[in-house]
């Protein structure tokens, strides 16, 4: 059997002599090998104040088991030598992340989802202490949570204006990724007021692409000075882990809903009643306006507070409070995060003109009719308006509150709890819309609608 040669070559023993003798003329260095420079600036300080703000949250959980009908069976279990009980229920063990707000207070904010129903939370600080947490309130739609713990010596974080955030600002994730326990992330703002991802029932989301995974939820997202800009809650992606793309709520909405909940231990929103979308540039070139931010007023309910306000359709909002209002999302956020009974100041453009009305944000209508009244092929059937901050993803919509069974709406698909989106291709977001969509298209019903997680045609010809 041959082999094959295997050529081999001494390297140039000149040349190589030749540049290592250069090397000290090239890198300005003579004799002793070159040093890298000290780093400029390093984080770990900021670090020292800020970690121990930041804490674990465990919790445990009752799930019930399925049973199954052959291991009820006396007989089976004794033939492959089971044991004679069989347990109905197990304990669910999860692990979050949450930030201290308010070391005097013991407060504790972290995402609803982390807590939600657990039987025990308990958190564990930066020293090793494990307390008990107390739920003082919980907002699903924000996907916030506040927290009470009882301790001395706490640290809490400050919270910044997460409206002076920019693009391409440095920031720095911090949480319990995969319960490893406390890790620290370090990347930029890679996009601000992310919407309809169908995450929340109100989203503005932050997006960083500082590495973010299951366990930092309810974790923070601090600035480089060691300041609060947003709760960490999600992530895209395709394996569950980190792709570089991680979303935060904001510290002025988180800061705005812990409000609420410390106070009334719940959100209490309101309405202000209107309809309104994007201004497009078509919307925009129609209303004699050169640039597309702000969210288009398309309809006002009569009798609202909007319509007591003096508000219109046609009018454009550009700001609220002072903060400039870009998308109808972001009109929708800000009337989110205020309670029944808050004012407001709404800049609008109303004819060319530029001012500004106040109006009040008034407790929302449970507003019911029978769908009967306006077709006869939805007979049985009550409809309802959808609360502010339950109209979660898309917004808008009508719930279908019941349907009788054997009726008209029965036969034709409708279920309880159903949201229609649209009616013969018509938007609709309130009971009062749905009668004028039935007119578009007489004769016909097409709807689209909701149901759970999956989105559902109903034709009737």
């Amino acid at each position: 059997m041959m082999s094959t040669p295997v050529r081999t070559q001494r390297p140039n023993r000149s040349g190589a002599l030749l540049l290592l003798c250069l090397l000290p003329v090239l890198f300005g260095t003579t004799g002793a090998a070159a040093k890298p420079p000290p780093p400029t600036h390093s984080l770990a300080p900021m670090l020292e104040r800020v970690v121990p703000a930041v804490v674990n949250i465990s919790t445990s959980s009752t799930v019930r088991l399925r049973s199954n009908p052959l291991l009820e069976d006396p007989f089976f279990r004794r033939f492959f030598s089971m044991p004679e009980t069989v347990p109905r229920e197990r304990q669910s063990v999860s692990a979050g992340s949450g930030v201290i707000v308010d070391a005097r207070r013991g407060y504790v904010l972290t995402n609803q989802h982390v807590i939600e129903g657990t039987d025990a939370i308990t958190v564990t600080l930066r020293d090793g202490r494990k307390l008990d947490a107390q739920v003082i309130g919980q907002d699903p739609e924000v996907d916030i949570a506040l927290l009470q713990i009882e301790a001395d010596n706490l640290v809490d974080l400050p919270i910044a204006n997460s409206d002076t955030l920019r693009v391409g600002d440095f920031v720095v994730a911090i949480g319990n990724p995969f319960g490893l326990g406390q890790t620290v992330t370090y990347g930029i703002v890679s996009a601000l007021g992310r919407t309809g991802l169908g995450i929340e029932g109100f989203e503005n989301f932050i997006q960083t692409d500082a590495s973010i995974n299951p366990g930092n939820s309810g974790g923070p997202l601090v600035t480089t000075d060691g300041q609060l800009v947003g709760i960490n809650t999600a992530i895209v992606g395709p394996a569950g882990g980190n792709i570089g793309i991680g979303f935060a709520i904001p510290s002025n909405m988180a800061s705005a809903i812990m409000v609420q909940l410390a106070e009334h231990g719940e959100v209490r929103r309101g309405e202000l009643g209107i309809l309104i979308q994007d201004l497009t540039p078509d919307i925009a070139a129609a209303f004699g306006l050169r640039g597309t931010g702000g969210a288009a007023i398309t309809r006002v309910i009569p009798g609202s507070a909007a319509a007591q306000a003096g508000l219109a359709a046609g009018d454009i909002v550009i700001a609220v409070n002072g903060r400039p209002v870009r998308t109808g999302s972001a009109l929708r956020n800000a009337i989110g995060v205020l309670a029944i009974g808050d004012d407001m100041l709404l800049d609008v453009i109303r004819n060319g003109r530029k001012q500004t009305i106040r109006a009040r944000i008034a407790e929302p209508e449970r507003q019911q009719v029978d769908a009967g009244t306006a077709s006869g092929a939805l007979a049985g059937a009550m409809l309802e308006n959808i609360p502010p901050g339950q109209q979660a993803g898309r917004g808008g919509g009508v719930a279908v509150q019941s349907v009788e069974r054997g009726s008209p709406a029965w036969r034709a698909g409708l279920r309880a709890g159903d949201v229609i989106f649209a009616i013969n291709r018509q938007q609709v977001q309130t009971v009062d819309e749905v009668p004028y969509a039935l007119q578009q298209s007489p004769g016909q019903l097409e709807m689209n609608l909701r149901r759970g997680d999956a989105d559902v045609f109903i034709a009737i010809r």
